[in-house]
């Protein structure tokens, strides 16, 4: 074999082993970056958990402030502790952001409805509330539509079965009270700008409940007590931000001469609260929202939570 032949295949050797070389240097590094990877999403999967635990955890925080709250008074206003934004608390390896919102400070949409029936009174109100918006009146016939019992539209834009089944993909309407205000997505009428100008505003409470006066905007007052103006309700909420009402006979003095409030509409007490949490925990973030009734026993019951 020529001196020439025996170079060309020792050059080819070479070549081949660098090669061999470069891909085990590759295979090496796509293992340590897999290694890398799987490790880290190990981490986040864990701390994920966590996150979850400590929302659970925060949760019961809000339950146990309000149960204190009820051994305090039986009044509720924005003055108390639950009410105040709780301020970033720190847990192993991140923090923990949460509030407290009392839902009757809202208007309960589902107060339209009262025995599978429309409550004409409370339909009225909520109609109250839509003008004082800016809001189309015909919203108000689509919501009491979707969740009364009979098959009936509303003469004004209401909508059954005929309507919903002819949409795409096709559904019918719920016939029973709205679970959370986030169900109005699928109710005619109510896109997405709809439902962020209402949000502050309307709540989804399961049976009747009247608006707390000590927590409720000036909006939802005047919507709920015939004869009351926007610019009055304001003042109230303003006399009501120096000393919050002490009961309902307070607020009925301080009322203007001549507007009065249907017995059973308002009220300076709640029940129901939404708890608000977000933790971080290293690189995992987790958020989520309870409601929370508070009945007799004065210890809240979770009444829906969901993940965020």
């Amino acid at each position: 074999m020529s001196v020439k032949l025996r170079q060309r295949q020792r050059g080819v050797a070479i070549v081949l082993a660098m090669g061999v070389v470069a891909l085990a240097a590759m295979a090496a590094a796509a293992i340590m970056v897999s290694q890398s990877t799987w490790a880290r999403q190990v981490e986040l999967t864990t701390e994920h958990i966590q996150a979850r635990a400590v929302l659970l955890a925060g949760a019961d925080w809000a339950r146990a402030l309000l149960a204190d709250d009820r051994k305090l008074s039986n009044v509720d206003h924005l003055g108390e502790p639950w009410a105040l934004k709780l301020p970033p608390l720190p847990v192993e390896n991140g923090e923990l952001i949460g509030q407290i919102e009392d839902q009757q400070g809202a208007f309960n949409l589902n107060n339209i409805i009262s025995n599978g029936k429309i409550n004409v009174t409370q339909l009225a109100h909520y109609r109250n509330l839509l003008s004082t918006l800016g809001l189309p009146d015909e919203l108000a016939d689509a919501l009491a539509d979707w969740i009364d019992r009979d098959e009936i539209p509303q003469p004004r834009d209401g909508a059954e079965d005929a309507y919903y089944l002819a949409l795409d993909p096709p559904y019918l309407p719920a016939n029973q009270p709205l679970i959370d205000v986030a169900e109005l997505a699928l109710v005619r009428g109510y896109d997405e700008n709809v439902r962020a100008r209402l949000r502050p505003y309307i709540t989804a409470l399961p049976g009747f409940t009247a608006i707390n006066v000590n927590t409720a905007s000036a909006e939802v007052m005047a919507a709920v007590i015939d004869g009351l103006d926007l610019g009055s309700a304001q003042g109230l909420v303003a006399q009501r931000d120096r000393a919050y009402f002490r009961d309902s006979g307070d607020f009925t003095r301080r009322m203007p001469r001549g507007v009065e409030a249907a017995a059973g509409d308002i009220g300076v007490s709640s029940e129901y609260f939404m708890a608000t949490l977000r933790v971080t925990i290293g690189g995992a973030q987790a958020s989520g929202k309870a409601l929370l009734a508070r009945g007799s026993s004065g210890w809240p019951d979770i009444v829906w939570r969901k993940y965020l």
